[in-house]
């Protein structure tokens, strides 16, 4: 497994060289982090292993080279904090010869219609509402993936793909920011078990943030704020170990079962699994499927200590549930998140809908 381990090393690495930098915060372009497809959602947000459709370059681009089809177009939605943040995935994937795929994919975060209320008080003192004018903080993210068949001495088979990933972050006339990033992937067939590792942020995705000081000065200067300066903004690299395997039960029914360990090395974070050095966010998931046609899925996720108001502490976590039905090339995909509101965040519904396209030519 030397490939597994390279992008191992490669991954801590690099996050011991930015994370001696003061440009380097834990938590960066968390957009990013959210997930993509319902499937994964409904399974826990554990998906590197097993993921075969257009949502790959998401969560491991060498899972590209398990699409079934010659060309597959995914549409995924899902709103936050009851509507207020819309989050939107759209990807489309393609076999462009006998061993190699290519991929596109678009992710949009986007908090909509915010007050601007810096003039609400006019020149007389007087309140206007007419003053208040609106704004988007929105984030985007373009990922263009290719991924192949390889054979490696020692290895045998292996799939392994990549991203170059395009980000775009602006809130409103005030900030924006451009960003570039690479995320390498493989899986590998074990014996009925799929195992995959995932590099994302390989070498750091690098953000170049420019600020409107015209915009800020005013109202900082009036708040005692510090006034930003133009800066770069670096998302430190993680390690995503996944495992799957899928049983089948008859000629109905089958069972698959998928663990992803998230792994970071900027420190210890609130994780189940933490050290100074480096800390694993786990996710589980079950799904039972029907003739390969109905599915239930069930997962969890987000392990993580909160203090209470009496100052105790217990740990929260997110489970969530989801359905599939697949109607030959076209598949629907919901799953609900945070069931009973065990976690810290709010719920969230999420859809997803896949179409499967054949080369006619063929």
């Amino acid at each position: 497994m030397r490939y597994f381990t390279v992008i191992y090393i490669v991954c801590f690495a690099s996050s011991m060289l930015f994370g001696q930098t003061r440009t380097a915060p834990k938590y960066s372009n968390e957009f990013l982090s959210l997930g993509a497809g319902a499937r994964a959602f409904g399974l826990g947000l554990s998906a590197t292993s097993y993921v075969d459709d257009a949502s790959a370059p998401y969560w491991n681009p060498a899972g590209l080279n398990k699409l079934k089809t010659d060309n597959q177009l995914m549409l995924m939605h899902s709103a936050y904090f009851a509507g207020i943040a819309n989050y939107d995935f759209l990807a489309f994937a393609t076999q462009v010869d006998s061993i190699g795929f290519f991929g596109i994919s678009l992710l949009r975060f986007s908090v909509d219609d915010i007050a601007d209320t810096r003039y609400l008080i006019d020149g007389n003192g007087g309140v206007n509402y007419d003053n208040i004018r609106y704004f988007s903080a929105s984030d985007y993210a373009l990922l263009l993936s290719y991924a192949r068949k390889v054979q490696l001495p020692l290895v045998g088979d292996l799939d392994i793909g990549g991203n170059v990933k395009i980000i775009r972050r602006v809130v409103g006339k005030f900030a924006s920011s451009w960003g570039f990033g690479i995320d390498v992937g493989a899986c590998k067939d074990i014996s009925g078990w799929k195992l995959s590792l995932m590099g994302r942020d390989l070498f750091g995705t690098f953000n170049s943030w420019s600020y409107n000081d015209v915009a800020l000065n005013e109202i900082y200067t009036q708040t005692g704020n510090e006034i930003p300066v133009n800066g770069l903004e670096v998302t430190l690299p993680r390690l995503i170990l996944g495992v799957s395997r899928q049983v089948e039960i008859g000629e109905r029914f089958s069972v698959l079962g998928t663990l992803d360990l998230n792994n970071t090395f900027d420190g210890k974070r609130n994780t189940l699994i933490r050290t100074n050095l480096i800390s694993a966010d786990p996710s589980f998931g079950v799904e039972g499927g029907f003739k390969q046609m109905v599915f239930l899925r069930m997962g969890v996720n987000q392990f993580q200590q909160i203090k209470d108001f009496d100052g105790s502490q217990s740990w929260s976590f997110q489970p969530s549930i989801g359905l599939g039905l697949k109607l030959q090339e076209l598949t629907i995909d919901y799953s609900f998140t945070d069931i009973g509101d065990q976690a810290a965040g709010m719920y969230s519904h999420v859809f997803s809908v896949k179409v499967d396209f054949y080369d006619a030519k063929k």
